[in-house]
């Protein structure tokens, strides 16, 4: 078939502004929007077939915005099921291999554009099923069989949605039994450098990628599938620090691919040496000074946050490949690891989170924590929050009035020296008296003071 634009890597990163756009499937406007790929048995699905449920968009009137679902079922004697998460997230890097198409984002977040060049040529959702078919098969071999149904009826949207959304669970439930310190190497990803070039995304088993969708053992079964592809093996190297998670080897391999822009990375905190941010993460933490707490917002969510800024300003000042302190953009799936910013105090430093996020992680939020947490209608402003979190007693609070005296450093360093340089946060706060909080704040005055690196 004879398509009505140009493939290839060249178009990627090619942003589609408003001025210019034809119409808008999925994005933040847009409540039911999402991909999903399936891996079937070769007679169940028809190689090449495209399905359009819905509008097409010769169909669609020019400036809307439309609900959105791209299903891909892909078959193939060498795919195993680790590969679904792979070959779904590639919908967007190929998506964007197409001349006047804009794809952003991943799974149930999707957003893209179409330019009115590209409408006027003739662009149609078959037409583009057909390129990504192209793609897919010719990027990855062990595909050989494929085919792809787009979804635009809104009904069978919210319905494909919900669906969606059960097989991402199910997906990241299978790595969360899996720990760091149990495998030999991790996964980087460069998929996201179009629109980041000094972003490396470090995959574990403890730290999804920031978009949400490659577990470590997504990223595992991408390196086997495609070894010259975006996703490749790091080996852990020497652990230079077990609170922050820092590793020898993945600073080398972040400075490398970074051309030398980052040169250290903690995985598990904030503040230091952050882990970069692109531009596809599901949502983010942020420091507020004003408590001394850390507060999350997610994509979904439109509303300002407590600083008086929402998501998407937020956003502007994380994205891109930078590390900056004090700012970081995660998955949602990141909030359920054990080792979640446990170098900032992990949910005892959480202030601040929207009800709909919270919801989505409510189970992985220590129970005592729970009413501690203030949403959208406890606290619009710093001095709402501050008074919520005074009034629930949330742990921040030791902090306010907290001193790290000389006597705290001395009790810790002593009880390093005893566990030859071992910290074990939990078990200091036992033997110093104090919470795993504070005991943090005393760690970074040691650190200040360049007793511990």
């Amino acid at each position: 078939m004879e398509l009505p634009f140009e493939i290839g890597p060249q178009f990627e990163g090619e942003r589609i502004r408003k001025d210019d756009m034809y119409i808008e499937l999925g994005g933040p406007k847009v409540k039911a929007k999402a991909e999903l790929a399936k891996l079937r048995k070769a007679d169940e699905i028809e190689d090449g077939r495209v399905e359009v449920k819905g509008l097409d968009i010769g169909e669609m009137e020019e400036g809307g915005r439309y609900p959105f679902g791209i299903f891909v079922e892909v078959a193939g004697e060498k795919l195993e099921e680790d590969m679904e998460g792979v070959v779904e997230r590639r919908i967007h890097e190929y998506c964007n291999f197409i001349e006047g198409f804009m794809h952003l984002n991943q799974r149930y977040d999707i957003w893209c554009r179409l330019s009115k060049e590209a409408h006027a040529k003739g662009f149609n959702l078959k037409y583009m099923g057909q390129a990504l078919i192209k793609l897919f098969k010719s990027e990855l071999p062990i595909i050989e069989k494929m085919q792809v149904t787009f979804i635009t009826d809104e009904k069978e949207v919210v319905e494909f949605v919900g669906n969606a959304k059960k097989t991402y669970e199910a997906r990241d439930a299978r790595a969360r039994a899996l720990s760091e310190e149990e495998v030999d190497e991790f996964y980087a990803c460069l998929m996201c450098q179009s629109f980041a070039p000094t972003h490396v995304c470090i995959i574990t088993p403890e730290r999804m990628s920031l978009c949400g969708s490659i577990s470590w053992l997504e990223g595992r079964a991408a390196t086997r599938a495609d070894p010259k592809g975006t996703n490749f093996p790091v080996q852990k190297g020497e652990l230079l620090d077990a609170i922050k998670g820092e590793y020898a080897g993945v600073n080398e391999v972040v400075a490398e691919r970074s051309d030398g822009e980052t040169e250290r990375c903690y995985l598990h905190s904030m503040f230091g040496y952050p882990h970069t941010s692109c531009g596809c993460f599901e949502s983010l933490a942020f420091y507020i000074p004003e408590v001394d707490g850390i507060g999350v917002v997610h994509r979904e969510y439109p509303g300002d946050t407590p600083i008086g800024v929402p998501f998407s300003r937020l956003a502007a000042q994380t994205g891109g490949g930078r590390q900056g302190e004090g700012i970081l953009g995660m998955a949602i799936e990141y909030m359920r690891s054990r080792k979640f910013l446990q170098a900032d105090g992990g949910w005892d430093r959480i202030v601040w989170l929207p009800k709909s996020a919270k919801e989505m992680v409510g189970d992985a939020i220590p129970e005592e924590l729970r009413e501690r947490i203030a949403m959208e209608d406890d606290a619009t402003d710093i001095d709402s929050l501050k008074a919520f979190l005074e009034k629930k007693a949330h742990p921040v609070v030791q902090r306010w009035g907290f001193e790290v005296t000389e006597e705290l450093k001395n009790k810790l360093i002593a009880y390093i020296e005893k566990r030859e340089g071992e910290i074990y946060p939990e078990e200091a706060a036992k033997e110093l008296g104090i919470s795993e909080d504070q005991v943090m704040k005393v760690i970074d005055g040691l650190r200040e003071d360049g007793i511990l690196e």
